[in-house]
């Protein structure tokens, strides 16, 4: 091994997509034809070097690299070991367009499935694999990204989803054998991580981060096992860097002796997540030889690091371990680049906010502290001392206060159904879409019309409303029985809820990657939240008055607003996401008052914030439920309630899809080869059901079907 420097100061990972979204622009206008790869290859390298350049500057001690990527970093881990399905290989594209192929898929070939990243809203490609795959290193991007990083006089610490991550994430592909385990390719798989590992070395490569987020989630003896064996054969090599295997989303747990009994000479954890984490790690013997990377800030939420606190939390560990060094909990993949471009925020709202730059610096002044004590950072942290009043609506605790069971809960759902038949009249399998149609140049334009004071706001709802009818009659037309009114007037799912929403604030330029080019703007729920008037009522009423079928009203359920937000962290979530569901619930009612009759509150993320601990589960699940059931129980029996569920493993939460009580259930099921209708049947689920069949992530159209969904009252 090379002499090593300490690691010190650092963070686990950086924003990609750029701070006004380069790359997001990049990558469209390559798929669209308008620029070619080496035009999109030139908006890379100059992020890669913005990033490395601003990281070195801002005084880490090691800078990640490799943390780019042109779409996802699980994908990219499969097409550096040659994972590549034989249907894109068949294509006979270049590298870079197979690559795109996998992700987005082509005319007759369905991309890889797509599901969320642990309990976050970023979505990875999902590998698919089978005993017949072999391993081979095609190109070592890890290799290249350091050496360009060199080239720009940065030293860098390359990054790489670890493998038994990387096998635990993976699926098996349709043409496997049943009882087929992907974990069972290890040992192929960690000749070619060897392989880079030596490359990297003889380069001069002084440290590797190996990704290990799996290993916070309930693991079996065998996975375990996998995991002592993987990294007891990366460490005995001589020829190889340091290894760094950080954790994050959760507490090691049980994985915590396995990993730290084997040659890995530095383990990252997190320690903002979970407060037992912290118990685990300073008790642990084997801990005391080894470099210890303590997440002490959050990289997955926005609000300002209680540096005091979190230097308690260092000073626990001091003693325990052989070094420590401090980091993010997380990569920052997961917050918006920088507080200092949003200028129109309130200030007590900004003055507890922090983004990914600002974060570099807290991880920067919990290091000194740490290394030259805390009089070296006196102005800091009496700057964070700083405390700042979080808005308190006393009308809405006290609603809170007197919620009761029946306020949760309907009718039986059979006795539903007949009433809801006889008021809608609908076939036994009805067709309708999810909701949302393309947002349009001309949407576009009125909304930035309306933002710079272009169009009033007379001009704007006229337009809005002319393609609330286009949409209507062309649902009309195609033959759908339930109609949506496009949602042309929403900017987004969740951001345009909480525009309108009392607790909420909107950034200008905060842009969080969720795939690919897909970008968000979280909104930040910063105090108790109420809805001050009606938001989706005049919009959904108009639609309905244009036809005689019905229109569906689209609401974000409380949590998925609370998963697609940055949330306040001064209370619990449960009591969070009842003030949302309250506010949702005056919003149903006035929807039904205007002549709605089916109401879709869609909760996409309810598998998204499942705990990676089943011993979490139950307690999440009921209030994430509740929260839904509070938000939709108090309509007539006559009125029917969708939800809609899409692009995660919901199998894992099969039961509580049941315990939601909505009357209608859709969810995606193109990329997951609808196997969520077996885990449905599989529980006697006796509800209206509408698997989705056509996959609106990719440009792909299917050509056995060309309806959105489907249902089928079981």
């Amino acid at each position: 091994m090379a002499d090593t420097t300490p690691i010190g100061a650092t963070v686990l990972g950086y924003p990609r997509i750029g701070p006004h979204r380069e790359l997001k622009k990049a990558l469209e206008n390559y798929w669209s034809g308008q620029a070619g790869e080496a035009d999109l290859r030139a908006v890379a390298a100059q992020l890669r070097q913005q990033t490395w350049t601003q990281l070195q500057e801002a005084g880490l001690d090691s800078v990640p690299g490799n943390t780019f990527s042109f779409y996802d970093q699980v994908l990219d881990t499969a097409v550096m070991v040659d994972a590549v399905p034989s249907r894109f290989r068949d294509l006979g594209l270049s590298p870079l367009d197979t690559y795109f192929a996998m992700a987005r898929g082509t005319d007759g070939v369905p991309p890889l499935e797509m599901t969320k990243w642990f309990d976050t809203n970023y979505h990875y490609l999902v590998p698919e694999l089978a005993p017949d795959t072999r391993f081979q290193l095609v190109a070592n991007q890890p290799l290249a990204d350091y050496q360009e990083a060199l080239g720009h006089g940065v030293t860098t610490r390359p990054v790489l989803v670890g493998p038994v991550t990387f096998l635990l994430l993976a699926k098996a592909s349709a043409q496997a054998p049943a009882g087929f385990a992907a974990l069972s390719l290890l040992d192929d798989l960690l000749d070619v991580y060897l392989r880079v590992l030596a490359e990297l070395a003889d380069a001069g490569v002084q440290w590797v981060q190996l990704d290990e987020p799996a290993l916070v989630g309930d693991r079996t003896p065998a996975e375990l096992d996998a995991v002592r064996r993987a990294y007891e054969r990366l460490g005995a090599e001589s020829n190889r860097p340091k290894l760094f295997v950080p954790t994050y989303f959760g507490r090691l747990g049980e994985a915590l002796p396995v990993l730290a009994s084997t040659p890995v000479e530095a383990i990252g954890i997190d320690l903002v997540t979970h407060p037992q984490a912290l118990t685990e790690a300073a008790a642990h013997y084997r801990l005391r030889t080894k470099v210890l990377v303590a997440g002490l800030v959050d990289g997955r939420n926005v609000w300002r690091t209680d540096l005091r606190l979190a230097l308690t939390t260092a000073a626990r560990l001091l003693g325990s371990v052989g070094s420590l060094a401090v980091a993010t909990s997380c990569p920052l993949l997961h917050v918006p680049y920088d507080l200092d471009a949003e200028t129109n925020l309130e200030p007590d709202v900004r003055r507890r906010l922090c983004f990914a730059r600002q974060k570099v610096d807290e991880v920067v002044v919990l290091s000194r502290a740490l290394r030259d004590g805390t009089e070296a950072v006196a102005a800091e942290l009496a700057a964070g001392d700083e405390v700042v009043p979080v808005l308190r609506d006393d009308r809405v605790r006290a609603r809170i206060q007197v919620l009761r069971p029946e306020d949760r809960v309907r009718s039986d759902y059979h006795q539903r159904a007949a009433a809801q038949q006889d008021r809608l009249g609908l076939p036994r399998l009805a067709t309708t879409t999810i909701g949302s149609f393309p947002q349009t140049a001309d949407i576009r334009r009125a909304r930035a019309g309306l933002r710079t004071a272009e169009l009033d706001a007379g001009q704007y709802e006229t337009a809005m409303r002319a393609e609330i009818e286009r949409v209507i009659r062309l649902q009309e037309e195609i033959g759908l029985d339930v109609l949506v009114h496009g949602e042309p007037e929403r900017n987004d799912m969740v951001q345009y809820f909480a525009e309108n929403l009392d607790g909420f604030a909107a950034t200008d330029y905060g842009w969080v990657q969720s795939y690919g080019s897909r970008c968000v703007r979280p909104p930040i729920l910063h105090g108790d939240v109420s809805r001050p008037a009606p938001i989706t009522v005049g919009w959904s009423q108009y639609a309905q008055s244009l036809t005689s079928r019905p229109v569906k009203a689209m609401l974000t359920g409380p949590v998925t607003i609370l998963a697609w937000s940055f949330v306040r962290a001064d209370q619990p979530l449960a009591d969070t996401a009842a003030q949302v569901a309250l506010a949702l619930r005056d919003e149903v009612a006035d929807l039904e008052r205007a002549g709605l009759r089916i109401i879709q509150v869609d909760e996409p993320a309810l598998r998204e914030l499942l705990p990676p601990r089943k011993e979490e589960h139950e307690s999440y699940l009921d209030w994430a439920v509740m929260s839904f059931r509070l938000a939709t129980s108090g309509v007539a029996e006559s009125t029917q309630i969708h939800t809609h569920l899409c692009y995660s493993e919901f199998g894992d939460v099969i039961t509580a899809i049941d315990t939601l009580d909505a009357d209608v259930t859709t969810i995606e099921a193109a990329r997951s080869r609808m196997e969520i209708l077996d885990d449905l049947h599989a529980i006697g689920f006796r509800r209206g059901v509408g698997p989705g069949v056509y996959d609106i992530h990719s440009p792909r159209v299917p050509v056995w079907r060309k309806c959105g969904i489907c249902w089928l009252p079981l």
